[in-house]
Formats: C-alpha cells, structure tokens, sequence
C-alpha cells in the first residue's frame, strides 16, 4: 500500500518540479483551463443539478393535486362452502369477476392548492440560487488549489537553489581551509546551514506533495504544467461598489430571499388547512359470474364536503410553528446581508494587504540580492566571514519566498473578492463550458406531463441524455 501511495506521490512531485520554470511555455496549463476541468467533472455541481431537478418535480407534485384523479380496480372471488339441514347438506360455490372504475377531483380547498404550486415554485429558485453557491464553492476551492501548487512549486525551486548555493559554499569554505584562510569552525557553519536547507528542501517537497493531493481531491486529477496567472481578474474598484453588487447578486442572497417567500407561504398553507374541503367523486363497476350468467353494473356519483371542528389544537400549533419558521428565514436574510457585506470587506482588506507585502518584498529582494552579491565578494578578498555570507544568502532566500506568497496571496484574494461579489461562476469567468440552463428541465416538468404524452417522450429522452434511465 505504501508502494502505491508513494510512486504516486512521487509522481505528482516530479510533475509540479517539471512545472517549474515552464510558465512560458505555450502548452502550460492556464488557471482557466483548470476551472474548465473542474467544472466540467464536479460531483459537487452534478449533485446540486440533481437536487434542483428534484425540487422542479415538487412543482408538478403541486400541479397535479389540482387535477382529476382516474383509478381502476379488479377482483376474482371465489365463493364456497356447503348448505342445507342436518344430514342433507349440499356444498354451493361460485366465482365472480369484478373491475371498478373510480374518480375523484377536489372542488374547492381554498387557497391551499395555489399557494402549493406558488410554494414549490420558490422552492425552485431557491434551489437554482444554491446550484450557483455550489458552483462558486467549487471553482473558488479549484482556484486556491491551482494557486497553492504554484506556491509550493516556486518555493521547492528557490528550496533547490538554496542547497545548491550553499553546497557551494561549503566547498569554498573547505578550500579556505585547505589554504589556512578560515577555520574549522567556518566549515562547520557551513555544514550546518547545507544540513538545515536540505531538511528545509524536504519539507518544501512534502508541501508540494500534500498541495498535489489536495488538488486532486478538488479538480479530479493530478496538476499538469500550472502556469501562474499574470493578470488579477477584473473586480469592482471600491468596497462600496462591490457590497452593493453582492447585495443584488450574490447566490446565498437570493437564496435566503426566497426562502423568506417559502415561509410567508407555509404559514398562509397552515392557515388554510381549517378551510373545509370539497370535493366530487364517482365510481363505475361491473360484476359477472363465472359459474353462472349472474351479473351486476352500476355506479355512484357523490358530492362531499368535509372541514376541521377539533383537532386537539394542533392546527393552531402548526400555524404557531409556520410562523416561527418564517420569522427565522426573515432573520436569516438579515443574517445573510450583514455577513456577505462581511466577506466583502474582508476579501478586499486581504487584497490590499497582500498588493502592500507584495511591494515591500520586491524592495527587499532587490536589497537583500545586492546585499549577497556584495557580502559574497568581500568574503573573496577576506573582508567577510562565511555565516557573513551564509547570513545574506538566507535574508535573500526568505525574501523571495515572501514575495512568491504574498504574489500568490495577491490571486488568492482577487478570487475570493469575487466569490464573495457572487462573481466566481463560469459565466462571470467566461469559461469555455456549455451554457447550463437551469429553466430547461423545469419546464419540461411544470405541467406535469404523463409519460405517453409528447412532452413525456421528450423529458424521457433528457432523462436518458443525463444518465439517469
């Protein structure tokens, strides 16, 4: 089991090596085409459709209940057993087939069965709002794994020139000594810091390993040639601006909206369920013998009314808990405003940081690497000592390996500024993916087609197209 799970970690790891100085090559994977793939083979995606299906079946649930309902019936019955006085019995027996249609439609219930359609239909939106919440969920999380690959990539490459300039400098210390310039103790230092950046080169691979796994847990396969993107995606240019967008668009809002529609529905559903119900029924059946000519048709026609008088307070308690229910979505609509105007601000204060890291880590490369280049030469004519030089090289090393954060950072947060607009979608991205139109199987089953039915065919035909026959 080990041997598995270590070849193909090694494999993952020799990939995001090989990724590394390859960001200029033509057929290096785009973060755009990792989105692309994600979405393309999400479950998470895929199970949200779903359950938006089942949520547009509960609107033909709805509709359904307005109609008529048409049943049949069937029996064989066969009669036996014996008659007559003591001593004189004769045994009887008779067989009877019988079929019974039967009807029924519900006049009047009153509003119960439009506030039903209305519920489900809101129902519905609410479920389309989360199919897109999924949908940013999902290619956010893609987003920050392609990112921390490039991260942990970069920083393995300025691990690996680490040990290679010390082990370097190891020898020029070994060679001072050989000629009396320093001391053991020189080398020693030397040695030391080769045998702290080797374990700091494992560590870094380790993390290149561990970022491998997770992008293959969220994309669905193993990271190919990642290239860093260039430019930052196109966000609004104040935090106002963008609280006011998210407001109106973002998914988990209009999510909560409708569910504040579904609650004001359920209690004016509880409310109508004192109303009495009226309805008509009828029923048609024939009966014949099989021993015998004996037969029987007929059938009934009744019109029925029926209401509530005591029903040991549970309908009131329904209607007490029906508007409990709806104070609680009002509250979390509340709830929901106040902490996407939150998740904005915060996206755009991670933003504005990492932008003021990123340039003060370019100002300290460019100081640390004159710094080195300095330091390394003045220990050539004896002016600098080797933990001098070793010293430099680690400020210079530390100092790039920020700024590969705080660049990585600088994405990491553009993104999540647009999650947390309700931005991070494939349309908002333009990825090269089918348009997915979430009305298309909706109306295919508002009216609730029957399966012979034209329209049934076609919703068959869907069906099969999605795998689910």
């Amino acid at each position: 089991m080990w041997g598995k799970l270590g070849a193909r970690s090694a494999k993952r790891l020799a990939g995001a090596i090989l990724a590394i100085g390859m960001a200029t090559q033509s057929w290096a994977e785009t973060l755009a085409e990792t989105l692309t793939y994600t979405y393309m083979h999400s479950g998470v995606v895929e199970q949200n459709r779903a359950l938006l299906r089942a949520a547009d079946e509960d609107v033909a649930v709805a509709m359904a209940k307005l109609r008529p309902t048409l049943d049949w019936s069937g029996a064989i019955q066969r009669n036996y057993g014996v008659s007559g006085l003591p001593g004189a019995a004769s045994p009887i027996g008779n067989t009877t087939a019988s079929i019974q249609l039967s009807a029924s439609l519900v006049l009047y219930r009153g509003k119960r069965g439009k506030l039903g359609i209305d519920l489900a239909k809101e129902a519905v939106l609410a479920s389309r709002a989360g199919l897109i919440s999924a949908e940013q969920t999902v290619l956010l999380n893609a987003a920050l794994a392609f990112l921390s690959i490039r991260e942990a990539a970069e920083t393995l490459g300025l691990r690996q020139n680490n040990v290679r300039v010390i082990r370097q400098e190891v020898r020029a210390a070994n060679d001072r000594f050989d000629v009396g310039e320093v001391t053991r103790t020189d080398v020693a230092l030397a040695e030391a810091r080769l045998a702290a950046a080797v374990a700091a080169l494992a560590a870094a691979e380790g993390s290149l390993i561990s970022s491998g796994e997770q992008f293959h847990a969220i994309v669905g396969r193993d990271p190919g040639n990642l290239v860093t993107p260039t430019l930052l995606p196109r966000i609004p240019s104040s935090v106002e601006d963008a609280k006011a967008q998210a407001v109106r668009r973002h998914p988990d809002m209009i999510q909560a909206q409708h569910n504040v529609a579904v609650g004001d529905l359920n209690v004016a559903i509880a409310e109508g369920a004192m109303e009495p119900t009226v309805s008509v029924s009828g029923s048609y059946g024939v009966t014949e013998g099989l021993s015998n000519d004996a037969f029987q048709q007929g059938g009934t026609v009744s019109l029925g009314a029926s209401g509530p008088i005591y029903r040991g307070g549970e309908l009131s308690a329904l209607v007490r808990k029906a508007i409990a229910n709806r104070d609680q979505t009002r509250a979390a609509l509340h709830v929901t405003r106040l902490t996407i105007e939150q998740n904005v601000g915060l996206a755009y204060s991670n933003l504005r940081v990492a932008q003021a890291n990123k340039r003060s880590y370019q100002e300290q490369v460019r100081a640390a690497q004159t710094a080195f280049q300095g330091v390394r030469e003045e220990a050539k004519l004896g002016a600098r000592t080797t933990l001098d030089v070793l010293d430099a090289e680690q400020d210079l090393l530390d100092a790039r390996a920020n700024l590969v954060s705080s660049q990585i950072a600088e994405f990491q947060a553009a993104y999540q500024v647009l999650a947390s607009i309700g931005l991070m979608t494939a349309e908002a991205l333009q990825l090269d993916v089918p348009q997915y139109d979430p009305a298309q199987y909706y109306n295919l089953v508002k009216t609730a087609p029957v399966q012979r039915s034209k329209q049934g065919q076609e919703l068959d035909r869907v069906l099969k197209a999605l795998g689910k026959n």
